[in-house]
């Protein structure tokens, strides 16, 4: 029986407030009924009015931790969030090569709800040319998105032509996530591999409780894929994960407070052929 029960592990700072960052990702696997590993890459001094400071951990040390685990468990889905610069996004992608940590959920975090950049600008190269070709999805906000292809997005077409750049990039799977845009709907937008595509909508909710909500999508994502689920199911079941956990909110803090990871999926979200 060893080694049976699902295993997932996040690669991403750890948030001290415990709204996003690593610790959004454990949650997340837990309420997935995954059993959630981390390795962490930054520590931040953080809560929800923001990012106070950021200690980077040394390479070494992270080195450390993937021979810890790939040593000993059976690790079947990882992802990443905040990697900081470009030295620990190298010897993040150094290491992953050299492990069999299954299919890799890549956010590429770049700043906290409260606008500290959790990633150096120097840093979007290295992921663009070295991270994404061994990713199996990216999932970026519509910022994030914006600085990986160069150039901005206004539109559902300006959506999908950046999935077709960043799949071009080398990642086989895109979700061009709209949160960060204006309408009453929210819509992502979801390239496959196999070049189908589709989208997923539902009500934006107004709330200042939205920490963590990229962190929790990928990481459901995440989870979905280590217990076998189709992608395509994985991303959509992630999509009511987090508007279940955006729309049944719980109160903590003074500012951009966490989303509620035991809340339940909603079945609102609907899907959209492209």
């Amino acid at each position: 029986m060893s080694n049976e029960t699902i295993q997932v592990v996040t690669i991403a700072g750890s948030d001290s407030g415990g709204g996003a960052g690593a610790q959004a990702d454990l949650k997340t696997f837990q309420a997935r009924q995954v059993f959630g590993m981390s390795i962490f890459v930054a520590l931040t001094a953080q809560n929800t009015l923001g990012v106070q400071a950021v200690h980077e951990v040394p390479s070494a040390f992270i080195d450390a931790q993937f021979q810890s685990l790939a040593s000993d468990f059976h690790i079947r889905a990882a992802k990443t969030g905040m990697l900081a610069d470009s030295r620990v996004v190298r010897t993040v992608v150094e290491n992953y090569k050299k492990v069999n940590f299954g299919p890799l959920i890549v956010d590429p975090v770049m700043i906290a709800k409260g606008g500290h950049p959790l990633l150096q600008p120097e840093a979007i190269e290295t992921i663009k040319k070295e991270l994404l070709p061994i990713a199996t999805v990216c999932t970026p906000n519509l910022p994030e998105a914006e600085e990986l292809i160069g150039k901005k997005i206004l539109t559902e077409t300006d959506m999908m032509q950046a999935a077709a750049i960043l799949q071009n990039l080398g990642v086989k799977n895109v979700i061009i996530k709209g949160g960060h845009g204006t309408l009453d709907i929210v819509k992502d937008f979801v390239l496959l591999e196999d070049g189908t595509a589709f989208w997923t909508e539902a009500k934006r909710i107004k709330t200042a409780s939205t920490h963590g909500t990229g962190d929790t999508f990928s990481a459901c994502i995440t989870a979905e894929l280590a217990k076998g689920q189709p992608l395509k199911e994985s991303i959509i079941t992630a999509r009511k994960f987090i508007q279940g956990a955006i729309a049944q909110p719980i109160y903590v803090g003074n500012g951009h407070g966490p989303t509620n990871h035991w809340a339940k999926l909603d079945d609102s979200v609907r899907v959209i052929e492209a």
